[in-house]
Formats: structure tokens, C-alpha cells, sequence
């Protein structure tokens, strides 16, 4: 017997009374526990969060105050960088009392700097408190 024979005569289809072949009926799809899991519990999860995400950003809007009585507006004054000047010796000429770490952190805040670094003749905003 050879291996396309054993094949079909595995599969073998049923002959009707006209002569055409019909296949047998396949057996309804059933889902494992895991099977069912994977196809319903994981798009569930999936969909409650992505809700509860978007319902805190619709529930809870940013703000910086109740009012515009409560915003406080940081004093500052604007500095022109000079040639071998460092954010480091802005933040001690300016805040000699304050810890210097804590001036050159506002200044790169308020001026929106990606790094410590700055250029000769470029205007900052230090703050004066």
C-alpha cells in the first residue's frame, strides 16, 4: 500500500445514491480552557484597560491651581551667558545662599535647556529668589 493510498483510504468520502461525494461532517470547533482564555480573557483585559485609561484622562484634567489667585509666578531675571561661564557659576553668582544644584535645576527648567550646557552671549532666565 502505498502512502497516498493509506491517505485516501483514511479519508475516505461517503458515495450518495446520484453518485457525488460528499464529505463527512467536521466536528464544531472546541476550545481548551487555555484556548478559551486566550480568545476571550486577553481582548477583556485588554479592552478594560484601554477604558479605564481613556476615563482617567476624560475624568481627571491637569491643573495647576483652582484659581488664578493660587498660581505663583517664579521671580526672575535674565542673565546674558559670558565666555567661560558655567550654569554652575550663574547659579552661585545669582543664589549664593541657595544650594547650587537646586539653582541650576530651575534655570534648566525655565528655560527649557536638554542639558547643562550653554553658549556664550545666549540670554537665561535665572531665577532671583
Amino acid at each position: 500500500m502505498s502512502a497516498s493510498s493509506a491517505f485516501h483510504s483514511t479519508f475516505d468520502h461517503s458515495i450518495t445514491d446520484r453518485g457525488v461525494t460528499r464529505r463527512p461532517k467536521q466536528a464544531p470547533l472546541r476550545l481548551t480552557r487555555r484556548g478559551r482564555f486566550v480568545f476571550f480573557g486577553i481582548p477583556l483585559i485588554l479592552l478594560a484597560a484601554l477604558i479605564l485609561s481613556f476615563s482617567g484622562f476624560l475624568n481627571a484634567p491637569a491643573k495647576a491651581a483652582d484659581s488664578a489667585d493660587q498660581l505663583n509666578v517664579t521671580p526672575t531675571v535674565s542673565v546674558t551667558v559670558q565666555p567661560g561661564e558655567s550654569l554652575w557659576a550663574i547659579a552661585g553668582t545669582v543664589a549664593p545662599e541657595r544650594d547650587p544644584r537646586d539653582v541650576v535645576a530651575d534655570i534648566v527648567q525655565l528655560n527649557n535647556l536638554d542639558a547643562a550646557r550653554v553658549m556664550p552671549g545666549q540670554q537665561l532666565f535665572v531665577p532671583s529668589k
